[in-house]
């Protein structure tokens, strides 16, 4: 099909959302490493996990197998809301950039949550549902996930309780009012209210807050309430799963119109959104069909993949959940304060990082002022205002651009626009101020944190 007769913005109908999830797992050769019981040391099985977790993703998390999953009918109900979302071709920041590259972005922010997070907070509530419970918890950093699970608990009738991010929650006032609109409880963490919480103040007095600090107090509310259980809204192999339908629906319009990507880009924190953006791809990939460059961009402030370590971890600070085998930054890890572009944890997908483990992928990191400098370009050319999250993705596909330009290339890039900035105005207030700054780990830095990952299965 000629460049003429493809649309900008190309929408599918509702009737082509898919209806399956795909486990990109099945494909791969090396599977990743199972998750170990840190009093064991020992692979979790399905009774080391279902106190924590509900009964059916834990079913899904452990399957490295299955390559097809349903998606139960009354998630493609809820789906339906706000899927399928567009597939756009950016062609005034081509222009912008002078580049001869074809540059597309799936944009998942047409949603009260801003993000692609409510395809899989969704079908986590759906299965809590199922399962009889009566709420569940969860950790969030910058707002993005725990208003999708406010959300999601909402429509299926749960509690919601919620640890953010100190950080975050001081930031991000706004972003706490939409969760607690919902019925959400907002807790700032670490917190005096879990045992957990009130251990990592006493050992970080003032400290504003991880992701691993909010898991570890999530995880210990979930285990000691009767009728709870956790979620978690990145990392693990379920989460990629639900995620998928983000790559087969830019699948289905590729192959609609002659589409064919060169080259694929996704921010990179936990993984969701660059795991479901590139499943379908890397499927492809890892059968020998096609071929694609693909390209997870991090913040140089929370490096995992580009200067971390492949071992085993604890997600949390607390060490209460079990180990995943992963790049890692080491879980007593926490960003600097001035750090404003999210993407905060410290580990990566264990299939993320096998698979870049295993030269399938590449990673590149850059400085927030960047970032904030390619999202402003964004937004001035395209009229969206993108979170910062998925700012990297628009940097890195920018340096393919650019690239292109002087080689003359015509090369199709791909990203991944996870979600939009509208609660994120007080990072684009310092860096419009001129105050946003850059802030890298130092090797002593990380050396610090190395030294404290488990000995257990790194031996």
């Amino acid at each position: 099909m000629t460049d003429r007769k493809i649309p900008t913005k190309i929408y599918l109908e509702e009737s082509e959302i898919p209806r399956q999830w795909y486990n990109v797992r099945a494909d791969m050769k090396t599977k990743p490493a199972p998750l170990l019981n840190p009093a064991t040391g020992r692979p979790c099985g399905f009774d080391d996990l279902t106190p924590v977790f509900c009964d059916d993703l834990v079913r899904q998390e452990l399957d490295n197998d299955t390559a097809w999953f349903d998606i139960p009918q009354e998630i493609q109900d809820y789906y339906v809301q706000f899927r399928p979302s567009p597939l756009i071709r950016a062609r005034q920041l081509e222009k912008a950039l002078g580049t001869p590259a074809k540059i597309y972005f799936k944009f998942e922010g047409n949603n009260t949550s801003g993000s692609h997070k409510l395809n899989s907070a969704s079908a986590q509530a759906y299965y809590a549902k199922k399962q009889g419970l009566k709420g569940v918890t969860t950790e969030t950093g910058a707002g993005q996930w725990g208003t999708a699970l406010a959300m999601s608990c909402a429509f299926f009738g749960l509690d919601c309780k919620v640890f953010m991010v100190k950080v975050s929650y001081e930031q991000k006032p706004f972003r706490r009012e939409v969760m607690r609109t919902y019925g959400a409880d907002v807790t700032p963490s670490p917190s005096n209210t879990t045992n957990v919480g009130r251990q990592i103040l006493a050992e970080h007095p003032g400290t504003t807050g991880s992701l691993g600090c909010a898991i570890s107090e999530a995880v210990e509310y979930a285990v000691s309430h009767e009728g709870y259980r956790y979620v978690l809204g990145s990392v693990l192999n379920q989460v990629l799963l639900h995620q998928s339908v983000i790559g087969l629906e830019t699948k289905i319009a590729c192959d609609k119109y002659g589409i064919e990507p060169d080259i694929i880009v996704g921010c990179a924190g936990g993984g969701s959104n660059l795991g479901g953006l590139i499943s379908p791809f890397m499927g492809e990939k890892l059968r020998g069909e096609k071929d694609y460059r693909i390209i997870a961009v991090e913040p140089a402030s929370c490096p995992s993949l580009t200067r971390g370590t492949f071992a085993y971890d604890f997600c949390d600070t607390g060490r209460v959940t079990p180990l995943a085998k992963m790049y890692t930054l080491g879980a007593d890890f926490i960003p600097s304060p001035n750090h404003a572009g999210g993407l905060r944890f410290h580990g990566m997908s264990p299939i993320l990082s096998q698979l870049y483990h295993d030269g399938y992928m590449e990673a590149v990191a850059y400085e927030q002022t960047q970032v904030f400098e390619a999202a402003t370009l964004f937004a001035r050319t395209e009229g969206i205002l993108p979170a910062p999250e998925s700012s990297h993705a628009i940097l890195g596909a920018i340096r393919e651009a650019e690239k292109c330009r002087e080689t003359g290339e015509e090369k199709t890039i791909l990203f991944g626009l996870t979600g939009t900035g509208y609660f994120d105005l007080v990072a684009y207030q310092s860096f419009n101020d001129g105050t946003l700054t850059d802030s890298i780990p130092t090797d002593a830095d990380l050396a610090a944190s190395f030294a404290k990952i488990p000995p257990m299965g790194n031996n």
